[in-house]
């Protein structure tokens, strides 16, 4: 839902809950810490095959020696709207928006005015105008996303591409609470392509380009995914290898464990920008742990023979 919005309830069950924690930068600097956890559900509306999501998206960021946090909370709500009755085909809007606040420790940081003609002086104060360490806002972000089989015949192979923008009021975003100064809106543009290989294997490919502001990044790679176990339609086990790279950056190893109904993925940054002396290519690691399950009723999507399955 970082990504987009309206990629909530874009998966094979009825909800999905996720929990993700980062630690980066430990050779360079004091840590940056981040974690997420985020939970979506989706249910079958009216007589169409179209689907309503719910989700909800909570992070945690603290960055740097002076502490500098965000925390964020944001309800979400997507709509996917069925274009097709003969096979997976969705046009999915969403919409996502909450509280945010922003903190950090004053008595960590150090500005010229601690210094007197002896040196370093901590009893002196910074010399900032500014009262108060922290502020909040009320932040949000639109999206949508198509997603659709690519065949009649292999409806496991999914493909789909959305476009986000996020910070879409400009929030304020200054401890100095200066009205000029403004989040900038962030645009995304997200694609994905899934095919099998043959029964047991299949291959996936994601990218994602971002731009706010006069700031750009661009992300993408694959997975390789091999399924396990006699029931190879559901599978018990599969093992997912790949890698991504964050272009100027990072390349990042990726390696997804599934059993089902739980998901556990672990990668790595390492660091091939400029900062890759002092870092000695160090740059994060990322755990994540997933669940996805049906509920076993008849509103279910389990029961549904069309629903989003990428």
């Amino acid at each position: 839902m970082l990504r987009n919005p309206s990629l909530a309830g874009v998966f094979q069950g009825d909800v999905r809950f996720q929990g993700v924690y980062r630690n980066q930068w430990a050779s360079v600097s004091v840590p940056y810490t981040t974690g997420s956890f985020n939970f979506d559900f989706k249910k079958p509306i009216g007589q169409g095959g179209d689907f309503i999501s719910t989700g909800l998206q909570i992070l945690y960021d603290k960055a740097g020696s002076a502490s500098l946090t965000t925390t964020s909370v944001m309800p979400a709500l997507n709509y996917h709207k069925a274009l097709s009755g003969d096979k997976n085909k969705f046009l999915a809007l969403g919409v996502m928006g909450g509280w945010v606040q922003r903190r950090f420790d004053r008595s960590k940081i150090t500005t010229n005015n601690h210094f007197d003609g002896n040196g370093y002086n901590p009893s002196l104060g910074d010399g900032e105008t500014f009262t108060n360490s922290n502020f909040s806002y009320i932040d949000g972000s639109v999206g949508m996303t198509f997603n659709s089989s690519i065949g009649e015949d292999k409806p496991e192979d999914n493909y789909f591409i959305g476009l986000a923008y996020h910070h879409f009021n400009r929030p304020k975003n200054s401890f100095y609470k200066n009205p000029e100064v403004e989040l900038q809106a962030k645009i995304v543009a997200s694609a994905g392509v899934k095919f099998a290989l043959n029964e047991t294997s299949y291959f996936t490919i994601q990218a994602d380009y971002s731009k706010q502001g006069t700031y750009t990044e661009i992300i993408g790679g694959a997975l390789y995914s091999y399924k396990m176990g006699e029931d190879v339609e559901n599978p018990q086990y599969t093992l997912h290898l790949g890698a991504f790279m964050r272009l100027k950056d990072a390349f990042i190893p990726v390696v997804k464990f599934d059993y089902h109904p739980f998901s556990v993925a672990f990668s790595y940054d390492a660091n091939v920008s400029q900062l890759k002396t002092a870092s000695q290519g160090r740059g994060g690691l990322e755990l994540s742990i997933s669940y996805i399950g049906f509920f076993d009723k008849e509103n279910s999507s389990k029961f549904i023979p069309l629903c989003p399955k990428f």
